[in-house]
């Protein structure tokens, strides 16, 4: 079996090639990637990966690599997935998330490959919801609150109309909040677990900068996600979409507290407005019962563990800053 990943170079696609390569023997792995994509998450598996050059822009480049490759799976991860930068980029971040999907998906329908695929989409899609959703179901509104989550809501119904229309085997997903190694500094866990580092080291003092503590999430690991991705193209049913979360539900402060607690060294923080975002979604809780019934999976890896990693990852990529320094 031949599978594609897009945005394999990210944190869930490098993680995906790994358990692919690890836990499925006998699957050929291919990667999408574009001339400019850093390498460093996937360095160490590089030798085993097939790597191709393509751009979702690019609706040619797309058929070119589907006609070489003619994978039986798709993973769909590529994307400008920072809620905060699609506040300074709206457009940018509706064409690569939404024209970039549909140029996949219209190249799929051309080279005309009998193929599944897994199209991305996000919990953010649902908005700010009311107290009465939660947990949230599949069939809750959407309410975006960014330019990102509109771009989401994008991808997530072209999947749906490529599923009616032309038969394509889409399958959904609204994953919510997932983390551990190699998560991006953009992002509220790995921006203040890189800070704890930074302090640790002498490499900047207290207090750190944090954004809304008060917004309530819950947390996956992205190990946790990937084998649930893979498990989503086995089991269940295309057209479908389905909630995919952890079971760890906090607020950011108190995932904030907890790494804290983690620390080698006292942390202080302060909120920094220029962290709070023109709009936000702060109640973010999923019922995932659609999918745990028809694929069984639960999350397995300790919140605390994720966290642990998350540190050790920033804590290595530091060594290597002070090495080179």
């Amino acid at each position: 079996m031949k599978v594609l990943i897009t945005g394999i170079t990210g944190m869930v696609g490098s993680h995906l090639a790994e358990y692919v390569l690890t836990d499925q023997p006998g699957v050929e792995v291919h990667g999408m990637l574009r001339w400019r994509s850093p390498l460093n998450h996937i360095n160490h598996i590089r030798e085993q990966l097939h790597l191709h050059y393509a751009e979702l822009r690019d609706l040619h480049s797309l058929i070119a690599l589907l006609q070489k490759v003619r994978p039986e799976r798709i993973f769909h991860l590529a994307a400008q997935s920072f809620v905060t930068t699609s506040f300074d980029a709206p457009a940018d971040t509706l064409h690569t998330n939404v024209i970039g999907t549909t140029n996949l998906l219209d190249a799929i329908r051309i080279t005309g490959i009998d193929t599944k695929i897994h199209v991305c989409s996000s919990s953010e899609v649902y908005g700010q919801v009311l107290d009465n959703e939660v947990p949230i179901k599949e069939t809750n509104p959407f309410r975006p609150a960014s330019p990102y989550a509109v771009s989401k809501v994008g991808e997530d119904m072209i999947a749906y109309q490529y599923f009616l229309s032309y038969g394509i085997k889409t399958y959904r997903t609204r994953m919510f909040t997932h983390t551990g190694p190699r998560r991006g500094d953009v992002f509220a866990e790995s921006a203040y677990a890189k800070q704890i580092v930074e302090v640790e080291s002498g490499l900047r003092e207290n207090p750190i900068r944090v954004g809304n503590l008060g917004s309530i999430r819950t947390f996956a690991d992205v190990r946790d996600a990937v084998r649930a991705y893979w498990l989503l193209l086995e089991r269940c049913s295309p057209g479908e979409v389905y909630n995919i979360g952890g079971n760890h539900t906090m607020t950011c402060g108190d995932m904030l507290e907890l790494l804290k607690e983690m620390a080698r060294c006292p942390i202080e923080h302060m909120v920094d407005p220029a962290l709070l975002r023109p709009s936000d979604v702060t109640l973010q809780i999923p019922d995932t019962t659609k999918f745990h019934q028809a694929t069984g999976w639960v999350p397995e890896i300790p919140f605390e563990d994720t966290l642990q990693n998350l540190l050790g990852y920033h804590r290595e990529k530091n060594k290597a800053i002070v090495r080179a320094a």
